[in-house]
């Protein structure tokens, strides 16, 4: 069965990866091209001091990069209309809308949110396995230890603060049965993928 170790090595240099539930055996086997796209865009993203240094808004340059590299896959941001049926009464229950989706996966970027939206992204994810409509959960984030290098780099420290989206948040939540039985892969972003462009 596949594993962490398994994977690449330019994706193990560039990323701290969790595998909940045997997450990486099923994506690889089970949904192999849909995998490849994964880590071959993920291969090729560095974090580049300029997008930092601009700041995110609505959606970061550097989510935007892994969002429109797997679009360009057929991947695509997507909302599930769902409904919850009792004695012939219906009552939607609308999930919230993946950043990147196919073919049975879902994949989310959590570069600098809030710590709640990765309950958010999970109970998402455990949703979605429960109705049989993904095998697999995603989430790119960026590892605690990354905080270092980014305060370094010149953006306050409450940009990149205690309490927005970084491993040492997901973890236990994902650990803690946020997900629950949804197999989940994270990818978090270390301090070799950034760059400094000045």
């Amino acid at each position: 069965m596949r594993g962490v170790e398994d994977l690449p090595p330019e994706i193990l240099s560039l990323y701290d990866v969790f595998d909940w539930r045997n997450a990486i055996a099923i994506l690889s086997t089970v949904h192999p091209l849909d995998f490849a796209e994964i880590m071959d865009v993920l291969s090729r993203f560095r974090l580049l001091h300029r997008q930092i240094e601009k700041g995110g808004g609505n959606k970061s340059d550097m989510a935007k990069f892994i969002d429109g590299e797997l679009g360009r896959c057929g991947w695509v941001e997507k909302a599930f209309a769902t409904e919850i049926v009792v004695d012939g009464e219906r009552h939607p229950s609308p999930t919230h809308s993946v950043d990147c989706f196919k073919g049975r996966i879902a994949l989310e970027v959590e570069w600098n949110n809030k710590d709640p939206f990765f309950d958010r992204d999970l109970n998402n994810f455990r949703l979605l396995y429960d109705l049989r409509v993904i095998d697999a959960g995603v989430i790119v984030t960026r590892t605690t230890g990354l905080q270092v290098t980014l305060k370094g780099a010149g953006r306050a420290a409450t940009t990149f603060g205690a309490a927005t989206t970084h491993t040492e948040k997901l973890y236990p939540k994902i650990v803690g049965g946020g997900a629950g039985g949804c197999p989940v892969l994270v990818f978090g972003i270390k301090p070799e993928a950034y760059v400094d462009d000045r």
